[in-house]
């Protein structure tokens, strides 16, 4: 036989041999396969009852709610470790006696828990001595216990004893803007005992979702003793965490407000008492504060609803502050229009009166203003304008629909009025309903030249893991709805209201004259659709302002409701004293100037003065000026005469030459700005809204006729002037 030969046939036979190996394995594989089928009992291990013995156990993990703060980073809202107490009662967790892990001397075990708990010592028996449990818990008495608490029963050294670690909502700063952040409330699922918080009012509740994020979960193998068996697989889905919410509040503005409130309330009494102030530049909710307020860790409510947006009332003469731009912006107010004062009577003879029925005899529409006169409302509404010019008016500023905020249960209030005597007390605020967040909102409109702003009062939103910024809120502009004169206008009209001699705001005057605004009082609705109570206390006392005129800052609006006597004391001491915290707070003390500050000066005629005279005279009285020209003679001036200013204002004093230069206007105003301008003979352009910040022709540029400049503004830049 060749070696070819012999090499072929040994290769068959080691085929052969490797495919019966093959065929042998797969036959004891197969054998194998159906004995495990067939029997119950394998190498001596019941199958049965070990599988009996296991079952899958799916354990929550829970997702940690997100945390509310101010702007500031102050914390409103978080979570802190809360404890469930439990006690082991099934002996054979215990497997070495020198180390009991089961409840082994009941009577011993109840006596040192009971007044730990707060329990009756036969109670905690009667849940120790249950038959047939595993494990055991002590009803509401033993939830939620502190990190104290827990420390003294560890200290006990009970056997058996342990505790489930949870998570309860906890509010820092109590009452502190408690309608704002609200409070969210754990309940318990009876029939897997699992704790679960919810959002049940104020951002706690609109960012629900947000805060709470998503539970996982954890699935594996436990044997009947509830103890996970080692060594087998699990299935794991983590926990989302929940995001951390940065609300536009300031710690220090907020607290001003709530010190008022509470210092207020020391003096006298009312139903409720509400402020609310916004950034004027922005739209960024500041403060909001209610007394009767309540704390969210022991949740004293006696009114479930915020009445910054969820509770719609009549106004008032506040509202007066709308209708006038009404009239403006339709094109047909003039100031000096007179009316008689006192009493009007409607083509039904139904009578309104001023809130002095005797008037002030014949006055001007601006004056009327002053004076909070219903009389010159329906005066200026018969003459010159209709009830649906005033309605359009009303909703374009954002009145009798929500505005949007972030907050729940928000009302749109109600702009119902058709009839004569209807459409006036629309005018004047009676008949309609609005909320505060609906009012500072409007008034948004006179701090940014025109343009109304979308309130909003949550800042930012964070996630704590990674620190990214999920959501950024900021200025956002709604529409121009009142020219640049409009608001010129009303400021004007706001300031002599407060600063004016024995006009109806002057109890909310401050030394410095940086406070405008406008009163209101609403008489109270009867319940019964009667008309109205007539109770001297039956009002609502009101008050929308700005902060400071001059590079406004905070807008504010404030009521009481059935304030003692009627007194507009409560309101006007609240709002001066936020103010004037409020003046520190932002640098605008000037404390250490108070002897010498003129809170008020009333500009007299310079024309066809000699300029040193007219210098002589500002500088006396500690007023700023600026001379534009070489000329020695005074022919046009800014402010005009009878205009008021203060000690920060400047006057500017245009004399007799004949090449008068362009002044440098940059950190004027566009009102200053645009008058001082137009003063001079040239045209003005303004690009945007507040300051200017690039004027397009330089100073010292010889004027010339038809000349145009180009003013380029800012609302956020640093005035100078």
């Amino acid at each position: 036989m060749t070696k070819a030969k012999k090499r072929k046939k040994n290769n068959i036979r080691y085929s052969k041999i490797v495919i019966f190996t093959s065929l042998f394995l797969f036959v004891c594989m197969i054998g194998r396969v159906i004995q495990l089928g067939l029997s119950t009992e394998v190498d001596g291990v019941n199958l049965k009852e070990l599988a009996s013995k296991r079952t899958t156990a799916t354990e929550k993990l829970s997702a940690e709610r997100g945390s509310i703060y101010t702007s500031d980073g102050e914390a409103l809202a978080q979570n802190v470790s809360s404890y469930k107490l439990i006690a082991y009662l099934d002996k054979k967790r215990t497997t070495n006696k020198k180390n009991p892990q089961h409840v082994v001397d009941k009577e011993k075990t109840a006596k040192a828990l009971a007044p730990i708990l707060g329990m009756e010592e036969d109670e905690v028996l009667k849940y120790l001595s249950k038959e047939g449990v595993y494990q055991t818990e002590f009803g509401a008495k033993g939830k939620g216990l502190s990190e104290l608490t827990k420390n003294k029963i560890e200290e006990l050294d009970l056997p058996g004893i342990d505790f489930i670690e949870s998570f309860k909502r906890y509010y820092p700063k109590g009452d502190f803007a408690s309608y704002t952040v609200g409070y969210a409330k754990t309940e318990i699922n009876e029939t897997t005992g699992e704790e679960n918080i919810s959002g049940e009012m104020g951002i706690e509740k609109y960012y629900d979702k947000i805060l709470k994020g998503e539970d996982g979960y954890v699935e594996y193998q436990k044997d009947l003793q509830g103890y996970k068996i080692a060594d087998t697989p699990e299935r794991r889905k983590e926990a989302s965490q929940g995001k951390d919410i940065y609300l536009t509040l300031d710690s220090q503005i907020q607290f001003f407000v709530e010190q008022a409130l509470n210092n207020a309330d020391i003096d006298y009494d009312w139903e409720w008492f509400n402020i609310t102030i916004m950034d004027a530049k922005t739209g960024a909710l500041l403060a909001t504060a209610t007394t009767p307020s309540f704390d969210p860790n022991i949740r004293n409510i006696t009114n479930y609803l915020d009445p910054t947006v969820s509770s719609p009332y009549e106004p008032g003469s506040t509202m007066k502050t709308f209708t006038y731009m009404a009239a403006m912006e339709n094109g047909v107010y003039e100031g000096s229009e007179t009316y008689l004062s006192g009493v009007y009577t409607t083509t039904d003879g139904t009578q309104i009166g001023d809130w002095d029925r005797n008037g002030w005899g014949t006055i001007t529409f601006d004056k009327g203003y002053a004076m909070s006169s219903n009389v010159g409302v329906i005066n200026l509404i018969n003459r010159h304008m209709t009830s649906s010019m005033l309605r359009e008016y009303f909703k374009k500023l954002g009145f009798g629909r929500k505005t949007g905020i972030s907050l729940p249960n928000e009302e749109a209030g109600k702009l119902d009025f058709k009839y004569e005597t209807e459409i006036y007390n629309a005018g004047f605020g009676q008949g309609i309903t609005t909320t505060p967040i609906q009012n500072v909102k409007a008034l948004t409109a006179l701090t940014n030249d025109g343009m109304l702003l979308e309130p909003y009062v949550v800042k930012k939103i964070v996630d704590p893991d990674t620190n990214d910024v999920i959501l950024k809120n900021k200025r956002t502009e709604i529409e121009r709805v009142a020219s640049t004169e409009t608001v010129q206008k009303m400021i004007q009209l706001m300031d002599d209201c407060v600063n004016g001699i024995g006009n109806t705001g002057s109890g909310f005057r401050i030394p410095n004259g940086e406070l405008i605004g406008k009163t209101g009082t609403a008489q109270i609705a009867a319940e019964n659709g009667g008309g109205y109570l007539n109770g001297k206390e039956d009002i609502i006392s009101s008050f929308s302002g700005i902060y400071p005129k001059s590079n406004p800052k905070l807008i504010i609006y404030a009521s009481v409701k059935r304030p003692s006597g009627g007194s507009q004391k409560p309101l006007s001491n609240a709002i001066k004293e936020i103010v004037n915290n409020a003046s520190k707070y932002y640098g605008n003390d000037d404390s250490s100037n108070q002897q010498i500050e003129i809170t008020e000066y009333k500009v007299p005629s310079f024309i066809n003065q000699k300029l040193e005279s007219a210098k002589t005279t500002l500088a006396s009285n500690g007023i700023n000026y600026q001379v534009i020209g070489n000329g020695d003679k005074v022919i046009k001036q800014y402010p005009k005469q009878d205009d008021k200013i203060t000690n920060k204002d400047t006057v500017y004093l245009i004399t007799n030459d004949s090449n008068l230069t362009i002044p440098n206007v940059v950190g004027l105003s566009s009102k200053v700005a645009n008058n001082l301008l137009s003063l001079l003979g040239v045209k003005v352009k303004l690009d945007g809204v507040g300051y200017v910040v690039v004027q397009n022709i330089p100073e010292n540029t010889i004027i010339t006729d038809g000349m145009e400049i180009i003013l380029t503004l800012n609302p956020k830049f640093s005035t100078t002037g």
